[in-house]
């Protein structure tokens, strides 16, 4: 095969992105022409492009058990991204949305939102989870497959996850918008647009494009992205729908917009449980304290329950090579009380505070595990008589240590 030249190949691109969308094929050529709107991307090597070309011709794309297994594949590349340089800011770990989107417990019918979907990972898990639960009929799959919404910014993770969603069984991938869902003014998101679950790992760490914060009320202005997508994650939810969102530890003890955002989340919504994630847990892709907020739109907060996981007692931390997995996440199943949260008890590693205890602290979320022992460091003043000590006892040291140096340089 010859090599490839790159005005071939961006004519062969230009084609794909002007398909024309009508026939029986009209959502098909839709969601093509949205994958490569602004995707410029080519190979070099005409005999790599060949391989490629092999190995997928040998899929059955009408064999559905061939399907899944291609799908379960392209998952596995989706997770080694984390490790290659910043494709990782698309990667949640899958046993955290696994996690999240079974105790939301998603039915076909109910629509489901991520409005920063990455490559896709809760709406994958929220497909399994339904058709392995609820799916019996073909009006399920209908109802699951129009359910579903999802928004994401930058041009590679919305290839990815519209590919995510052929691979997955989904028909018409064309509700996997390429759009940013904080550019639209907030107020003009209205009844037709609230949802009944929104699952999510908003973007954190990052600011906003410059003129973005103004589509917010005043007194949620900020250029933090993750507080922005928490005031419109509110806003779009129906009455009695539900979320699980990711957020930092910052969000949870944060001052001026956080506190007026979170004094707002337990005013218009039941923030029930906060689940709290070691530091390890999103390793590479970032380092720090991560939280798992799960709430119901309708009724005021009135007591919220704290879970800490913890890293299994045979490893000191997660990694690339020993990540989180879904079981690790059971002790938390166990404990939560089924799908009306009854029976929960406060046990070493479980906690419930008042939304009066909430207030008083002037809307601070980050509340310690109270059932952990602090470490004894011992009494201030004697730790400070033993430090001195020590210090005269290494000055004698090397005193001694310098007399016996000198005298060694002076003798013949």
């Amino acid at each position: 095969m010859m090599k490839p030249n790159l005005s071939e190949d961006d004519t062969s691109a230009k084609r794909l992105k002007e398909l024309t969308a009508t026939g029986p094929w009209a959502s098909r050529a839709r969601v093509v022409k949205a994958v490569f709107e602004d995707a410029y991307n080519y190979m070099k090597d005409g005999q790599l492009i060949r391989q490629v070309v092999n190995k997928i011709t040998q899929v059955n794309f009408n064999d559905l058990a061939e399907r899944k297994h291609f799908g379960d594949i392209y998952e596995q590349m989706l997770n080694d991204l984390q490790a290659v340089g910043n494709a990782g800011e698309f990667y949640t770990p899958r046993a955290v949305t696994a996690f999240m989107v079974d105790r939301i417990d998603p039915k076909p019918g109910e629509i489901i939102l991520d409005p920063s979907c990455g490559t896709g990972g809760f709406l994958t898990c929220s497909i399994r989870h339904m058709r392995d639960r609820y799916v019996k009929t073909v009006g399920d799959e209908a109802a699951l497959q129009s359910s579903l919404r999802a928004v994401e910014l930058k041009q590679l993770p919305h290839m990815l996850c519209v590919t995510n969603m052929l691979l997955h069984g989904v028909e018409d991938a064309s509700f996997v918008r390429h759009d940013n869902t904080l550019a639209r003014p907030y107020v003009s998101y209205t009844n037709a647009d609230r949802v009944d679950i929104i699952l999510t790992n908003p973007p954190f760490g990052a600011s906003v494009q410059d003129g973005i914060e103004s589509n917010f009320p005043q007194h949620f202005r900020t250029k933090e992205t993750a507080d922005l997508f928490l005031a419109l994650i509110i806003r779009l939810l129906k009455t009695n729908g539900r979320a699980a969102v990711v957020l930092p530890d910052g969000s949870l003890f944060g001052e001026g917009v956080k506190t007026r955002l979170k004094e707002h989340l337990m005013a218009e919504c039941n923030l029930h449980t906060i689940v709290r994630l070691p530091n390890s847990v999103f390793k590479p892709s970032a380092s720090i304290g991560t939280n798992l907020l799960f709430f119901e739109k309708g009724t005021p907060t009135q007591d919220i329950w704290f879970y800490e996981h913890r890293v299994p007692a045979t490893q000191k931390a997660y990694s690339m090579t020993r990540p989180i997995r879904l079981e690790h996440m059971q002790g938390c199943v166990d404990w939560w009380g089924g799908a009306n949260r009854e029976g929960r008890l406060e046990t070493e590693v479980a906690w419930k505070v008042s939304a009066d205890e909430v207030k008083a602290r002037g809307y601070n979320l980050d509340f310690k595990n109270p059932h952990t022992v602090a470490d004894d460091h011992g009494d201030p003043e004697e730790l400070l008589v033993s430090l001195n000590e020590a210090e005269a006892k290494a000055a004698a040291l090397r005193d001694q240590l310098k007399a016996i140096l000198q005298e060694a340089l002076l003798r013949p």
